[in-house]
């Protein structure tokens, strides 16, 4: 199965945004908000998935400093996670649950070059095998790591506000009710989301955080 475009250069964005405005007045309208957009690509590989366990349910200052910890004590990498004592992980910042997550993806011996040729729809269902890797994780990466046109993660609440102020929306969509309304941006829809997670910083903004 095709796996789509893939966005390696900000041309592709620039491109996948230029059919957004054409197609939707609104999305249009937040591009004028918000300027240009991010490339926003990422390396792909079992760091960047193990980067996005650590950062679970932690601030971004805390799941850095984790991070970092981790990069110093080499500890990036599935073999030496699974060398690794629980003491030594624990040393490191890693709760117990995170500790069991991050052995679970090592053992999970994913192939992630292989994950570069499969559809959509089937990165998730690997990724998702893992435990500690859920829809929304797998979205992200298949996103920015794999660099898919195609894909949106509506579970992500900043999407679902923005998409809820842009098109006024009464209430806020749910993960199925955004879901459908990304049909609409397809074959762009990981621009789409770009779009509305730009829109979402300029709009709180204005309103004022509360």
């Amino acid at each position: 199965m095709s796996v789509g475009r893939i966005i390696e250069t900000p041309d592709c964005v620039e491109e996948g945004a230029t059919w957004l405005a054409e197609s939707c007045p609104r999305m249009a309208y937040a591009m004028e908000q918000t300027g240009p957009l991010p490339l926003r690509r990422r390396p792909d590989g079992f760091a960047q998935l193990l980067s996005a366990i650590v950062s679970q349910q932690v601030s971004v200052a805390s799941a850095n400093a984790i991070w970092n910890r981790l990069k110093d004590a080499k500890l990036t990498g599935p073999r030496k996670i699974m060398w690794a004592t629980d003491d030594d992980l624990r040393a490191v910042g890693l709760s117990r649950q995170k500790i069991r997550y991050a052995r679970a993806l090592a053992e999970a011996r994913i192939d992630y070059k292989a994950l570069r040729d499969v559809s959509n729809d089937d990165v998730v269902a690997i990724l998702t095998e893992v435990s500690g890797i859920g829809v929304w994780t797998a979205e992200i990466y298949a996103m920015f790591s794999l660099g898919r046109a195609d894909v949106i993660a509506p579970g992500d609440l900043a999407l679902q506000e923005a998409a809820r102020i842009l098109y006024d929306l009464p209430d806020r969509p749910t993960d199925k009710q955004l879901r459908q309304m990304a049909e609409a941006w397809s074959p762009w829809r990981s621009v789409a989301a770009r779009v509305l997670w730009a829109y979402y910083r300029v709009a709180k903004e204005r309103e004022g955080i509360r």
